[in-house]
This record gives C-alpha cells, structure tokens and sequence, in this order.
C-alpha cells in the first residue's frame, strides 16, 4: 500500500510538473509579445538623442517612433510636439503629462494611455521640450499617418500642410498613400501634389522631367510656383564661362538687358574690379584727409569746384592715402576683360529646358483664357446694356420719343425690389415677386408720364427731350426725399451668390449669368409680341407709317400709349436686375443712360436686333479699352464715345437701319 501510494504521488508530481514546466516559456513569449507592441522600449533606446536633441540629430528618434508601426506612435509624437511628454532620469521611461487646475501633474503610459500616476512637482523628471525645427520635423513624421487616417477631414489637413510646406520627405508617404484613397477629391489633390513635390525634389532626372511635362498647359497657380523657382536665374561674372554650371544666357554689356554701369557695379560686387567713386564718396573722402585748411595742398575754398576736389583726390591717390578710382578706360578695359552671363538655380540643363517649355505652353495657355475671361466680361456688361436699353429701344427707336427719364424707371424698379425685400424676408421669393411688379409699377408710371406729357410732344422732339429731363429731375428728387440718399440694399438670393469659375483665369458672378440669361428671356418675349401677337402687328404699323395704320382702324395713341408703358415695365425689371449688384441710389439710372442710347443708336433705331448688336458692341469696346488700360475707367468710356462718334459718322442709321417709310422719316 505505501508503494502503490508513493507511486501515484510520484505520477501526480510528474504531471504537475508537466503543466508547470512550460509556463516560463509562455510568460517569456507574452513578455516579449508585450514588448513589441510596446513603445517604451523604442523610446529608452533613443533617449539620449531625446534628452539632447537638435534639429540637426533628432531625426533619428523621430524615423524610429514614426517607423515603428505602432498605433500609439502618432499620439505620442503628437503630444511630444505640444510638450506634453516627460522622462524618468532614473530609469528613462517616458510619460505622457498633463496639469489639472490644482497644479497636480498626471502621468499615463504612452502606451495604454491609462493614468498611472500624479505628481506634486517635476523633480527626478525631464520635461521634452522641442523647439520650433523639432516640431516641424515631427511634423513631417506626422503626415504619413495622416495621410492614410480613417478621417477624410485629417487626411484633407495633412494635404493642406503638405501644400504650404512640402519637402523632400513627404514623396514617398504621399505616393504610398494614393492607391488606398477612396475618396476621389482627395486622390485627385494628392496625385497634384505628387506630381508638384515630384518637379521639386524627386532625385530621378527622368521623373522630374515626366512631371514638369505632364503639366504643360496647366494653368493652376501652384504649378507656375513650382516651375518658376527651376528657371530663377542669378547674375555673374568672371574672367570666362565657368564649365558645368547650367547657364541660361551670356549678357552683353551696355545691352538693355545689362546696362554699362551695372556691368561694372557686378564686377565690383564680386571683387573683379575697383570700386566706382561716387561724389558723395569722393567728398567724405576728402573730408578725412583735412589737414591745416587744405586736402592735399589743396584750399577748401577750391573745393566747390569738381576740377579742384579731383586734384586733390588724385594728389591723396599719388600719396598712397587712398586706392585709385577707376577710370572709363579701366572701366571699359574691365568690362572687356570679363563674361557677364546668367546661371538657372537648377543645376541641370534637361529639367530647365523642360521647365521653360512647359512654362511658354502655360503663357499661351493664360493668353487665350484672358482673352475667353474678357470676352464673358464683354458678354456680361453687353447684356447689362441689352437689358437697360431694350425699352428704350421701344419708346426711341419705335415712338421716337427722347425719353430722359429712361434711367428713372430703373431706378423705380430697383426700389421696387428693396421695398418688397422689407416686406418679404425670404430673398428668392421676393426677387420672384419683384420682377411682376416692377414691371407693373414702372408699366403704371410709363403710361402716366406718356398720358400727361409725352403725347402732347410727339412732333416736337426737342421739348420732349426737354420734358423729360425735367421729369427725371422730379423722380431723382422724390426718391431722395422717401428713401434718403443713402445706398439701399438688394440683396441676391444664397444660389446667386459666388462665381462660376472654370479655372484660375476664367470666372464670372452667377448674378452676372442670371442677368445674360434674362436678357435673353426678354429677348424672346419682345419678338414674340412684335411677331405673334396684334399689339406687335399694330405696333409695326404705326412705326412703318401711321397715317396708314390709323386709316386701317388702328388707334396710334393708344398704342403709343402700351408701347410706352412696356418700354417703361421693362426698364423696372432691368432695374430689379441692375440692384442685385450695383448700388441702389437715385441716381442707379443715370449710370445707365447714355450707355442705353449709344447702344440704340448704334444698334439701329427701331430694330431689336440692332439694340442686340449695339449693346454687344459697346460691351465689347468698353471691356477692350478697359484692358488696355485698367486703371482708369473714365478713360476708357471716353474712348468708347469717342469711337462711337467717329462710327456713326460711317453709318448714321447703325449697324442694322430700319427699313420701310419709316426709314426716312
């Protein structure tokens, strides 16, 4: 029994044994399972470049944490970068810290992130501290974390950074991070960027060239500031071409590109050649040499003369005083003896020629799209034009009536618009409603003014001119009087605000757009009356000859009277459109009114078409001069009336005459 008893103790200790033996295997893999997860041992390993760290030897460290692959490692060189970060001098291991209210520190792991300690003070602990090149160096390490972030919102940050303060280092993260973006805005940033560090720092020549060509004809802003700093030349001199500089061009003295004088002054500035004495030089050289009343034997009293101060400069030259001043035949003998010659910043000649060519095909590139930007200018002020001066085309070119008071109904539309925008908040539905009844204000005030003034004028045009004016004189008035002489808002709906922009040259406002298109809106409606509808009929009738009509039983006036009163409705509503960006005051017509006849005018009285035409043309003229002289805008409608005297001095009847009896009336 006691045998049998010892044996299955033995048996029992045997498996025991079995199961107890392996256990420091298995807590030697977790230790070192732990260990590699872990940060800490990295960091120990390095802290003497972190205790002691420069710009200039920190990188290391930093290539270490960043390199690690850890999860933790982003948060740790994130707090090491807001100085959140300390290290035991006894045994090197690193704490995230942060400070409560009560001046009590608190340490967590910079691992788990868990709380594992507090402090009173910061004695047996260094505070990591890094300065302004530290920070940008993590930074740096930053960005390939960022790069590939969960959060498209840190992923777009790091691209902004990497936009304002790209280098070297960030090529190989950028490019790594490009096939997992999903994000397709984001792809579309980083292959730009890619492609602008690529030109600046990739150190393959082949690559460099491939990305300055890929971007010929871009017309991006940030390309051109890639591009310029490759072919920024520096001026030099010497005694010949220096072998293996990359030369942009060899200068000639005295050309226009090298003036003489700033030939020389270069040769003196790298030392191949004696300073120039300027009078001021020459006099406080004099100045230090005064001996006993004189310089050099020579009498201040005789040194108002140039002849005497020269005498005594060169006496103090032949005494070895001071250095000899060079002559113009020491200046042209240096000139002659030297190469004056620019050299590229970049150091090889493939990438500047790639460089300057991409750089002539972005030149063109910027050419025809200023020219494509001018010419919307130029449709957007014509159809500004169209819209005010289409019912002037009706009430002078139809009724050849002078209406001075043309600017006064689109100011009445413009006060419109702002008087229902004081009733009706929601701006969209009050711009809606303000195109209806401005037309129905300024169509009532037409047919009031043509009633009670107008039609007892028809056969004298001077003193319709002179009517008129005095009604526009009245209307300014009375618009002071109720809304003050202070500039009214209208404001433009949230979907009209910004610009349509096609690239960085090309761009017009969405208020401009909305204006083209209702020109055109209104443009169709006008032809449609005059061809559809028995008021456009009756219209061209009396316009052609309207004793016939009226023998035909058409009543003139009163369609003097609606002809009027729509050339008038339509002026409001070119009103309510002209408020949404200029500035709504009394006088918001009378910018509008000799525009408004020139463009009748030369459009061609009593033709649509012509009034197209017309307001196209001083569109186009008017943004021409402005470009040849931008400055000065007064100028430039000078011009514009100047050029239009002299056209109709060509053709009197415009561009498209009226044809019919009318014609010669």
């Amino acid at each position: 029994m006691p045998k049998r008893l010892i044996q299955a103790v033995a048996t029992l200790l045997i498996a025991i044994a079995a199961f107890v033996l392996p256990v420091p295997a298995a807590l030697a893999q977790t230790d070192s399972a732990e260990d590699a997860a872990s940060l800490q041992p990295i960091l120990q390993e390095q802290a003497e470049l972190f205790l002691d760290s420069s710009r200039r030897t920190i990188q290391p460290a930093i290539d270490a944490v960043a390199g690690s692959g850890l999860p933790q490692a982003p948060d740790f060189l994130v707090a090491w970068a807001e100085r959140e970060i300390w290290v035991n001098e006894a045994d090197l291991t690193f704490y995230r810290v942060t400070r409560d209210d009560d001046r009590i520190y608190h340490l967590f792991d910079v691992d788990t992130g868990a709380e594992v300690m507090t402090l009173e003070d910061d004695d047996g602990y260094e505070d990591l501290r890094p300065n302004s090149g530290i920070r940008g160096l993590i930074g740096a390490a930053l960005v390939r974390f960022q790069l590939e972030d969960p959060d498209p919102a840190i992923r777009a940050e790091a691209l902004d950074s990497i936009d304002r303060n790209g280098e070297a280092s960030h090529l190989d993260p950028l490019r790594a991070s490009i096939d997992s973006e999903t994000d397709p805005g984001l792809r579309a940033r980083k292959e730009q960027l890619l492609t602008l560090l690529t030109i600046s720092y990739a150190e393959d020549k082949a690559d460099r060239i491939a990305a300055i060509e890929s971007v010929a004809g871009n017309l991006d802003v940030a390309v051109r500031a890639a591009l310029n700093p490759l072919v920024a030349t520096t001026r030099s001199a010497a005694t010949d071409l220096p072998e293996g500089r990359n030369i942009a061009r060899e200068l000639r003295p005295g050309s226009d590109a090298l003036p003489r004088t700033e030939a020389y002054q270069l040769l003196v500035d790298e030392g191949l050649a004696p300073p120039l004495v300027s009078s001021d030089d020459l006099r406080s050289t004099l100045a230090e040499h005064i001996e006993d009343g004189a310089v050099a034997g020579v009498p201040l009293s005789d040194l108002s003369e140039p002849a005497a101060r020269d005498r005594a400069f060169d006496a103090l030259v032949a005494e070895g005083l001071v250095e000899p001043a060079a002559t113009e035949a020491d200046i042209d003998s240096a000139l002659a003896d030297h190469v004056f010659y620019e050299t590229y910043a970049e150091a090889d000649a493939d990438v500047t020629g790639a460089a300057n060519a991409a750089l002539a095909s972005i030149s063109r590139m910027v050419a025809l799209n200023q020219v494509l930007d001018l010419a919307l200018d130029a449709l957007s002020l014509g159809s500004i034009y169209f819209l005010a001066a289409i019912g002037l085309a009706i009430t002078f070119g139809v009724m050849g009536v002078i209406n001075m008071a043309h600017g006064e109904f689109i100011m009445m539309g413009a006060y419109t618009g702002y008087v229902l925008q004081q009733v009706i908040p929601d701006y969209t539905v009050s711009i809606l409603v303000a195109i209806p009844t401005a037309f129905a204000v300024t169509f009532a005030a037409g047919v009031a003014m043509e009633r009670l003034v107008i039609r007892w004028l028809y056969s004298r045009p001077l003193e319709t001119l002179l009517a008129t004016f005095g009604v526009s004189i009245a209307l300014q008035q009375l618009a002071k009087n109720i809304f003050g002489t202070q500039a009214r808002p209208l404001t433009s709906p949230d979907w009209l605000n910004g610009s349509w922009v096609m690239n960085d040259i090309v761009g017009i406002s969405y208020i401009r757009i909305a204006i083209f298109v209702l020109a055109l809106i209104f443009l169709g409606l006008f032809l449609f009356m005059m061809k559809k509808t028995r008021l456009g009929l009756e219209t061209r009738a009396v316009t052609q000859n309207p004793k016939m009509a009226a023998s035909m039983g058409i009543n003139p006036d009163r369609v003097n009277m609606l002809t009027f009163g729509l050339g008038s409705g339509i002026a409001g509503i070119a009103g309510v459109a002209i408020g949404l960006y200029a500035q709504v005051t009394s006088e918001i017509g009378q910018q509008y009114i000799v525009q408004s006849f020139m463009t009748v005018v030369v459009g061609g009285v009593g033709n649509i078409w012509g009034t197209l035409l017309g307001a196209t043309m001083i569109g186009f003229l008017q943004k021409g001069i402005e470009w040849f002289n931008p400055s000065n805008t007064l100028a430039a409608q000078t011009y514009m009336i100047v050029f239009i005297i002299i056209f109709i001095q060509f053709r009197p009847r415009g561009i498209i005459a009226l044809k019919g009896r009318a014609a010669g009336d």
